[in-house]
Formats: C-alpha cells, sequence, structure tokens
C-alpha cells in the first residue's frame, strides 16, 4: 500500500514565496515595463506559485483548487452585482442623472466652497455608480480642471476627490469592494454598509471639516469661473438637465433604506433610469432609435453616441461602458480572490499571521490586527481586492469567538483594505489614480482626509469599547451605551457558536451589556 504523502505547514521563507512574487511582478508590470500595466497576469503567476508551494507541502492540486473554489463560491452575490453594476452606470448616464449631479454641482461651487462640495459631489457619484474608478475618473477629471482654474494646490484638490470617491465607493451597494467584503465575511449586503456608516460617516464630517477650513484659505483672485461653465454648457447642449432625472439616485438610496437585495435593488434603479431616459432624453440619446435592441445595446456596451466637444465632458461620458466595461473588474476579482483562497489552503497566512492571530484577546486588538493585515495585503500583493479577500478567512473565526457580528469584520476589511489601496503608487488602485490625477499617491495621501483618518477613527473607538456590532444585532455606540438591534446576516452555525460565545464574555464581564 502507498504511503500517503503527509501534508506540513510551509516555512516562513516558503509562505513569503508567492507574496515576494506578487508584489515584485505588480510593482515591475504597473511602474517599469510600460507595455503590460495590469494585475491580472501577475496574479495568474502568483496562483500557479502557491500551487507549486502548496504541493511541494504535501498538498494536492485538487485540494488547492478546492480551496480556490471555496474562496469564489463565498463571492458568487458579489460578482453577480458587478455583472449589473455597468447597467446602472449606463443608465445613469443615458438617463441624465449624472450629468445634471455635475451640471448644478459646478452651480454650487465657489473658491472658498469647492473643497467640501466637490468631496460631497465625487462621494455622491462614488455611491450612485457604485466605483471610486468611476468617480476620479469622471467628475474627478472636471475637479482637477476646476481646480486649476481657482488656483487650488492639486495635491489638496486630489486628496479631496480621493475622500469623496472612496466614501461614495463604500457607502455603495453597487461597489465592487463593498460586496466582496460583505461576501468573503458571510453578512448582508445592507448589515455591511449599516456597519460601515459608523466609522466612515464620522471620518467623512471631520473631513468636511477640514476642506472647509482648508477652502476658507484659499486665495480666490486667480479664480476663472470659465472653466466650470465651459463644462455645464456642453452638458447643457448634450443632455436634458432637469432635477427630474436625478429620481434614479433617489432610487438608489431608497433601495439601501429598505434594504432591498442587491441584485434586485440593481435591477428596479436600472430599469427606473432606463424609463427616465426615454422620457426624459429621447431626443439627445436615442437619436439612432429606442428599439429593444437599442437599449440592450446601451447596457452591454454603454455610451457611444453622445459626444459634446468638451475634453472633460467627454471623457465622463466615455466610462459609461455597460456590461461589457465591467468585465476587466470582474476577472481581477475572480482571480484576486482565487489567490487568497490558494495562499489560505497552501498555509501561507496562517504561517505569517497565524501566531498573531492566537495572542488576541480584546476587540481593539482584534480590529487592529485585522486592518495592519488588510494594508499588509494592499502594500505587498497590491490589490485591494486581496486586502479585503485575504485576511478575511484568516480573522472570520476570532470575530465568532469574541461573539462579534460578521458586519464587524466587513466593516473592518474596508475601514483599512479598501480605504488605503489607493495610497500605494505600485498598487492597482494606487497607478490607476496616479494616472487620472497625475501624481503619486505619495502627494495626495496626506490630504485625503477621510483614507488617512478612517482606520485610525477604527481602531482609537474599537480600543475604547466602542463603535462595536455584536453578533446578537447589539450595538455599543460612542458613549458606551448598547441597544439591541436586528443580528447581521451570517452562517447559522457561526452565528449560534458567536451568540454562545457573546452571552459566555458578557457574564465574565468581558463584553458590554444591553441597557
Amino acid at each position: 500500500m502507498a504511503k500517503e504523502k503527509q501534508v506540513r505547514a510551509p516555512s516562513m521563507i516558503e509562505a513569503l514565496i508567492p507574496i515576494i512574487v506578487m508584489m515584485g511582478l505588480m510593482i515591475y508590470c504597473l511602474n517599469f515595463d510600460g507595455f503590460y500595466v495590469d494585475a491580472h497576469m501577475p496574479l495568474v503567476i502568483s496562483i500557479a506559485v502557491a500551487c507549486i508551494v502548496g504541493c511541494v507541502c504535501g498538498h494536492s492540486f485538487s485540494d488547492i483548487l478546492a480551496g480556490m473554489v471555496e474562496r469564489l463560491s463565498a463571492t458568487l452575490e458579489a460578482i453577480l452585482i458587478l455583472c449589473t453594476v455597468g447597467f446602472l452606470v449606463s443608465s445613469f448616464m443615458a438617463a441624465g442623472t449624472i450629468p445634471t449631479m455635475v451640471y448644478y454641482g459646478l452651480q454650487l461651487l465657489t473658491p472658498k466652497a469647492f473643497l467640501p462640495v466637490g468631496c460631497i459631489m465625487c462621494a455622491v457619484v462614488g455611491l450612485a455608480c457604485g466605483s471610486s474608478w468611476t468617480a476620479t475618473a469622471t467628475v474627478g477629471l472636471a475637479f482637477v480642471g476646476i481646480g486649476a482654474g481657482l488656483g487650488m494646490n492639486p495635491a489638496i484638490t486630489a486628496g479631496m476627490i480621493i475622500s469623496g470617491a472612496y466614501v461614495g465607493d463604500k457607502f455603495s451597494p453597487l461597489s465592487d469592494t463593498t460586496n466582496l467584503a460583505a461576501g468573503v465575511s458571510n453578512t448582508g449586503l445592507f448589515d455591511h454598509v449599516t456597519a460601515m456608516v459608523s466609522t466612515t460617516g464620522p471620518t467623512f464630517l471631520i473631513a468636511l471639516v477640514l476642506y472647509t477650513i482648508l477652502g476658507l484659505n484659499v486665495d480666490s483672485s486667480t479664480y476663472d469661473p470659465a472653466v466650470a461653465q465651459e463644462i455645464c454648457d456642453a452638458f447643457a447642449g448634450s443632455f436634458n438637465i432637469t432635477p427630474l432625472v436625478l429620481i434614479p439616485l433617489v432610487v438608489v438610496i431608497l433601495m439601501c433604506i429598505l434594504r432591498v437585495p442587491g441584485l434586485v435593488g440593481i435591477g428596479i434603479s436600472v430599469a427606473t433610469a432606463i424609463l427616465f431616459s426615454l422620457i426624459f432624453q429621447l431626443d439627445y440619446v436615442w437619436t439612432d432609435g429606442h428599439t429593444i435592441g437599442n437599449v440592450f445595446d446601451l447596457l452591454h456596451y454603454g455610451m457611444y453616441t453622445v459626444e459634446t466637444g468638451n475634453e472633460v465632458v467627454d471623457s465622463i461620458i466615455g466610462k459609461a461602458h455597460g456590461m461589457d466595461g465591467t468585465m476587466w473588474t470582474i476577472n481581477l476579482v475572480l482571480l484576486a480572490v482565487a489567490y487568497g483562497g490558494a495562499l489560505e489552503r497552501c498555509g501561507s497566512i496562517e504561517r505569517i499571521f497565524g501566531g498573531l492571530k492566537h495572542k488576541l484577546n480584546s476587540v481593539g486588538s482584534l480590529v487592529i490586527a485585522t486592518m495592519v493585515t488588510s494594508i499588509f495585503c494592499d502594500a505587498t500583493m497590491c490589490d485591494q481586492f486581496l486586502g479585503i479577500g485575504v485576511p478575511a478567512p484568516l480573522y472570520v473565526d476570532k470575530y465568532d469567538e469574541m461573539g462579534l457580528g460578521r458586519n464587524m469584520l466587513s466593516r473592518t476589511l474596508e475601514d483599512a483594505g479598501t480605504l488605503w489601496s489607493p495610497m500605494f503608487p505600485w498598487t492597482g488602485c494606487g497607478a490607476y489614480q496616479m494616472s487620472i490625477l497625475g501624481m503619486s499617491p505619495f502627494v495626495y495621501f496626506p490630504f485625503a482626509f477621510v483614507n488617512l483618518l478612517n482606520p485610525i477613527y477604527a481602531a482609537i473607538t474599537a480600543c475604547l469599547g466602542r463603535n462595536i456590532f455584536w453578533a446578537d444585532g447589539s450595538y455599543t455606540n460612542l458613549f458606551g451605551k448598547t441597544k439591541a438591534g436586528k443580528p447581521a446576516g451570517a452562517p447559522e452555525e457561526a452565528h449560534a457558536y458567536a451568540l454562545k460565545q457573546l452571552e459566555e464574555r458578557r457574564a465574565a464581564g468581558k463584553a458590554a451589556k444591553i441597557g
């Protein structure tokens, strides 16, 4: 009888090899190659390296593949939602919703109000589109030009754009990272969004105050209103600008409030936007006809019929590529999650961080460890999806052990994994934002107040025993009061275990009691 091959844990060097390969390839492709500047092939090679390390340690390829499939299955809902997010961006553009938001926003701008109003507008567009990348590449581009006309420091303008775009991204049920964080934590999408309000909401307000203070000290003598007016004129000449076309955005927000399932909410929002486009933009967008085929073409391939002649406006409209435009991100998500699953199954993550996990005995230390791991994955694996997907399986059992809600895990993953992903020039997000904004993340980082402060705020409040979501749905607020609430979604067996642990910790005085 053949002797069964023994499975062993990788050494520290073996555990680091796939990560070193990933980081090296990412840095080379995104900063030095100049021909291939995507993250996909580095991920493919790194998955292969992780599989080799796993096989050296005694795992069979089928076992490692099972680990990848297991991680992917946990994110399928997020991936399905991503398939339909492109529908939403194109339909919102066709309805005139995004152009109208930009148009009215620019009407409100003055040199003193530029930073806070711009930050809010970037957040709104990020919320509506479900993408920080779309927000920076659309209204963000507009604000770069407007900021130059106002005589604003480009680094401050870029930091403001990043802050607003990532706030909108985090709060949007259409966002890839928002859905991914909820998926890998096995919690409800809107449970996750609700939890994020407790950290990102306060830091957003703090950022607005800081941007207002900076704006009040701006020298407005160099203000050139012509830049903003040209953008407004271009939109007004190509779309029917009316407050009524903002209703699809209201529908999105309503879907969030009512906690409608993500796919259903997107479907309702897209249908509303298409209806409004046929009512209000018939003579602007649907010049080639408005048959079912035309509608399908718009949703699948995006906007190609509207050209304004204004470079900034055309770049904004050109970002609406429909479902076809989301496939790049979907491919990246699939590869990133598979890579995380391979690392987990071959034992790399456990070897690097396992020793730390067993030393965590408080909510504060667990939150900090999760965020540090997320930032480590952002910086070394060069992708925000790995900053979310890799730490989740490592710490999820610890969150259950401490009686915490699964949305506490998902919130923490985004507090660092999403928000710090554009802070490194060699990551996918950092390289993209650098190309859009025309400067290194190290230049705008000090002024991206939301991204900078959010992890700090989350860590401090958790260490003080505040701002915590428990497994039974209760929430300990900033004043230390714990109030009952609806439990966040979680696997049934894991939820039962977390409730038992919470009861024991409360009895031992290690967890806040309701009342």
